[in-house]
Order: structure tokens, then sequence, then C-alpha cells
């Protein structure tokens, strides 16, 4: 018989044994390399420090020169506002009809998902969300709103880390602050501006529980649009939050009995719209790229703002048919160039294009005043005479209004009476490259034009330009440069920062500003722009671009300096409508109400003290952050290679 020795058997087993543990721990760790590797890549790029200072982008609040919010049409984010500031109704709402188990689950809810999936099962199409207030701050503010398994992988462990790193109060906070809420609002705060002109601490019951019913449909439910449907839903959050043990059945019952006395009040006006568009760019160089809030106080004069749109939608309503005139803009400022007034159109609803800022228009005799200013420069005075006598120059000949020529005549008659030959005659002699220097050197930063046809206003500028233009002879220096912020302050921070004008005028035109004053007043007292008189000492000048397809006036009180343009988008010409007409009316009836106060006007402080409070500290944000790669704008520093932190004081 043969015999087989089994001795090996054990031993082959034990190798059996260890390989297979082998390969189990090979596939193991493979699998875990896969998925480190795989979480690696989905969170790579996660703003991890921008989700944990706060946001990815800094909110911008802005106010008017008093103080006040200043709501625009359009989008809208107020200042942040703390968790303390929340009124408790408002929080036991949202947290009632959105997230019961906010306070007891991680940032994700197990048992809310679950509810959802058979609730949504049971109705056949999806009637409950199961994110919780985590998860929908995380699409709100950090995530794009796809459904790829890599934003699922991220928005779990960010909420995971959210919950760990910041706590509920804050990621609540957060929320709050950053929810859409209709009607342009963005965050609690700026929502109970819109719909109650309220501060976000003084709602009631009914209005916070109005706000987190919102969050389901805001631009659905909004109560401007559709305030049956919001008084339904706002029912509806009542009745989540006597389930919650947040109210009892008879406080819910008067509340729901009170909403029909609701009073939604958006604030009026709302007007601003166009200068809040223009004074954006100059807050953006503000924020920088700090996190959090920055509140922004601005030159606005809300009075003197309702008056400017008033008063061209009145005028556009009464005689744009008959006159064939659609469009109006109006810029009001300081002498020193502070914008307290700005209307870009007729309608900021009907189009945002601000014709304030952004449009170049041929701005007709309103551009003498560079070539008298360029004259005076080169010695000529008023009592001068020039020829105002039919002329022609490579083929061009200006003609005068109503082709009446009037001889020899002083400067001082050919400005006051706008006549076209003797201006064109002294550019001559002036020079046209003298004439372009005197309008750069005032303030116009368009492209200028070096042909005899500059001296009429032959190339575009903007109205915001040309007015700042007439500040600097108001001033008597130049350039003033238009400016639109006082001060600002950051969210945490104990003191605000002035900025003011950024340019500060480097040209001493005083030796010819009185002449310059003297010509201006000519006009208005006795040449072209009569029907722009308020009475009261005003100067200024006309100006109609060819075939009436614009009509200017431009000039200054004692307090204010404004410009006033009409015309149409197209170019289409007017009916007859010239500077001394419809402009100078819109002009002269905007300075009587803004002198009819007995406190006519109030200068923006280019500092924010009070009732004798020390100063805010000037900060030149662009010259800082010129200077230092470390400056930060929220507290106006900058980091030195020893030491702290220090104030920047360019």
């Amino acid at each position: 018989m043969l015999l087989v020795n089994l001795s090996f058997m054990p031993s082959f087993k034990r190798v059996r044994w260890r390989s297979w543990r082998a390969f189990s721990t090979l596939v193991s760790v493979s699998c875990l390399l896969v998925s480190v590797s795989i979480l690696f890549w989905t969170l790579k790029d996660v703003p991890w420090r921008e989700i944990a200072d706060g946001s990815l982008k800094p909110t911008i609040a802005l106010e008017t020169a008093d103080g006040q919010p200043l709501v625009r049409q359009g989008p809208f984010q107020g200042p942040r506002a703390s968790y303390e500031q929340f009124p408790q109704d408002l929080v036991d709402a949202v947290l009632s009809i959105e997230d019961r188990r906010f306070l007891d689950h991680y940032g994700i809810d197990l048992r809310g998902i679950s509810r959802a999936l058979v609730r949504n099962f049971q109705a056949g199409e999806v009637v409950q969300g199961g994110s919780t207030i985590t998860q929908q701050l995380i699409k709100v503010l950090y995530l794009e709103n796809d459904r790829t398994l890599k934003r699922k992988i991220q928005e779990l462990v960010i909420a995971f880390w959210l919950e760990w790193n910041l706590g509920k109060q804050e990621i609540l906070t957060r929320y709050l602050n950053s929810v859409y809420l209709g009607a342009g609002a963005t965050g609690m705060p700026a929502a109970a501006r819109i719909y109650f002109n309220k501060d976000i601490g003084a709602l009631d019951i009914r209005e916070s529980a109005m706000l987190a019913g919102l969050l389901k449909a805001p631009s659905q439910l909004n109560p401007i649009d559709n305030f049956d449907g919001a008084r339904q839903r706002t029912t509806t959050v009542l009745d989540a939050m006597v389930e919650n043990g947040k109210l009892t059945p008879d406080e819910a019952k008067a509340a729901k009995a009170e909403f029909a006395a609701l009073d939604v009040t958006t604030p009026t006006p709302r007007s601003g719209s166009w200068f809040a568009d223009w004074v954006s760019g100059q807050t953006r160089e503000i924020a920088g790229a700090s996190p959090g809030s920055i509140t922004v106080r601005t030159t606005l004069i809300p009075r003197l703002q309702q008056a400017a749109e008033e008063i061209i939608s009145r005028a556009i309503d009464e005689e744009g048919t008959s006159r064939g005139v659609s469009q109006a803009a109006l810029v009001a400022m300081t002498p020193d160039g502070a914008v307290v007034a700005m209307v870009g159109g007729r309608d900021y609803k009907a189009s945002q294009f601000n014709r304030a800022v952004t449009a170049m228009r041929q701005p007709g005799s309103t551009f003498k005043l560079f070539v008298f200013y360029a004259a005076l420069k080169k010695g000529f005075t008023l009592g001068d005479r020039i020829d105002d006598r039919p002329i022609e120059i490579e083929g061009w000949s200006p003609e005068n209004s109503g082709s009446r020529y009037r001889g020899r005549v002083t400067l001082a008659e050919a400005f006051a009476r706008s006549l076209n030959a003797a201006t064109v005659a002294l550019a001559q002699e002036v020079g046209m490259d003298n004439v372009a220097a005197a309008a750069k050197e005032l303030g116009i930063d368009a492209s200028l034009t070096k042909s005899p046809a500059l001296a009429l206003g032959a190339s575009e500028v903007n109205l915001l330009d040309l007015t700042g233009a007439y500040a600097s002879v108001r001033a008597g220096r130049s350039p003033i440069e238009p400016w639109g912020v006082i001060d600002f302050q950051a969210e945490g921070q104990p003191r605000g920062f002035r900025i003011g004008p950024q340019i500060n005028p480097s040209v001493d035109i005083s030796e010819y500003q009185p002449d310059l004053v003297t010509l201006l007043q000519l006009v208005v007292e006795r040449g072209t722009g009569r029907a722009a008189s308020p009475d009261v000492f005003a100067a200024g000048k006309t100006g109609t671009s060819q075939n009436n397809r614009d009509a200017w006036f431009v000039g200054f009180t004692q307090p204010l300096v404004a410009g006033v343009w009409v015309g149409n988008d197209d170019g289409t010409p007017m009916k007859g409508v010239t500077g001394g007409d419809l402009p100078a009316r819109i002009w002269r009836e905007f300075m009587q109400v803004a002198m009819a106060d007995a406190s006519p006007y109030t200068e923006p402080a280019t500092d924010s003290s009070a009732g004798g409070k020390e100063a805010a500290p000037l900060c030149n944000i662009r010259a800082c952050s010129q200077n230092y790669r470390s400056f930060r704008v929220s507290d106006c520093t900058y980091q030195p290679y020893r030491g702290q932190r220090r104030y920047c004081e360019k």
C-alpha cells in the first residue's frame, strides 16, 4: 500500500491563511487609498478659509448722508445682524417651518431625510425636503446648486465641519443674513426693511412668521406681488409653531386674525437706485476681499433725490409727448464734488441705463465755458471784443441761432448770448490745443477732437463730468472729481474711517474764477438761461446740440452745482427744445425745492463725528493698497516686517 505523508497540510493551511490575510489587507489599504484620493479630489477646491471667515464676499450696506438705509429698486442687502438682534419669534418661526431638529442634529438629519422620503413616496412627488438649515446655508453661500455626487459629498463633509467649528448660533446667524426673500431682498434684515420698513429687531410675530414663510418660495409668495399667498403660507408657519410648542393655539389664532391688518410698506420712496448703482463701483474698492458686513455712508440726500426724481418725471409726463422728449437726467453735487442727487432717466424700473454717468452726448454750448477759460488764461478780458460775423474754416461754417450776427461784441456779450460765430473766432485765436487743455484741466476726461467744431461742443461728454467741471469753477480749484462715499465701518470694528474725495484739486483757478462766474451769471440774468433763474444768485450755461438732439443746462447756486440733460436715447431730434427751455426750467425747479427749506441744505460731513465726538480717521484705500500688500481695509492697517499691524497713514 502506498502511504502518503500529509504532515505538510497544517503548514499549507497557514500559508493559505496568511496569503488571504495579506490579500485582504492589500484590498483594504487599496480601498482606503482610493477613498482618500476620491475624498481629497472632492474637497480640494472647497474654500475652507472663506467658509471659516464667514462669506466668500463682503456684504455692503449703503446708507444715505443722514445714516438711513439706502434701499434701492432691485438687489438689496442690509447690514449683517448679530444673533441677539433677531427676534426670538423669528428664530422660532424659521426653525419650526424649516428645521425643527436643528438644535439636535449634527448638520445632517437622517430622521428628517427618512420622513421626507416616506412623504414624497406617498404623495408620488416631491412635497417635502430633508435638508437641514446647515445644508441650506452651504447651498446658499458656498457650493454650486447642482446634483453631482461630488457636490453631495462636499455638502456632507462641510455640514459636519460647520457644526463642529461654528456652532448652532453662528450657523443660524449666517443663514438668516444670507437667504433670498423676494423683491430683491437678501437676508432677513433686508427683507424687514423692504416689506415693513423696519429694523430687524422691531418685527412682531405676524411679520416674523411671514418672513419665515417666504423661505419656501420667495419670488412667488412675497406679499408685494401675492398677498393672499403670503397670508396662507404665514398661517402654515403659525400652525407649525404651535406643533413645535413655540406658540399656544390662542396666540396663533390671534396672529392669524391680525394678519389682515398687516401693513406691508416698502420704504418710501425707494429712490436713489441710479446713484446706488454708480457708487457701488466705489464701495467694491472699499470692501476689497474683507469678509463680513461693511456699512458705507454715502453722500446722497434723500430729500434732494426725491425732489429730483419727481421733477424729472413730471416734466416728461407733461411735455414729453408734445416736445418729442423721452428721457432726462440730473446730477447735483456740492462745490467739492459730493453727489447729493442723481437721476439717470425717466424710470429706473423701465431702464437701468444711467444717462447721467454712462451716456456720451454732445454738450453744445455748455462747452463754451472751456473756450472762454482758455481765453482768460491767454490774457483776454471780458471787455475785449471779438468778431461775430459769418466765418468759414476748411469748408465748415458755424451759424448763430436765427442766423443773426452782431458784429464786434465783447467777450461777455458773446458768452451771455451764446454766439457761435464769435466763440469759434475766439477759439481760433486762443488755439484748439489750449481749448482742449482747458477742458481737461477743469475735469473733462472724455476724448476731445481738436477740430474747430470742438468750440461748440462737437465732442461727446457725460453729464457727471460736465457738472464736475462747473463745480471746479464754483470751487475755484480743479479738477473737482465727483465722489459718493463719506465713510465706512466694517463689522466688528470699533471705529469707522473717512473716505471723501479721492483726488484733491491741484490747480488753483481762483485768479480766473470771478470772471468765469460773471460770465455764467450773465447767462442767467440776461442771456439764454433766463428761464433757469431761481430768484437768488445763480450762474450757468445753456447748451443745445445740432438739430435739437440734446439740450442742457449746467450751473450753480451758492450751495449746489447741478446739471440737467434732456433728449432721446436714439438721438431723435426734439421739437424745438433748447437748453434755455425745458432743461433750464427743470434746473430752476430743482434749485427752488432744494433751497425752500429753512435749513435748505445739509452738506454731507466728511467725517463721522457727531455731537463733538472725535472725527473718524482718514483711510486712503487706493494709496494704502498700492503700497502695502498686507493692507487690510476693515481696519486700515498693514503688517510691517516687525511688530504689530500699523494704521496706514498714506
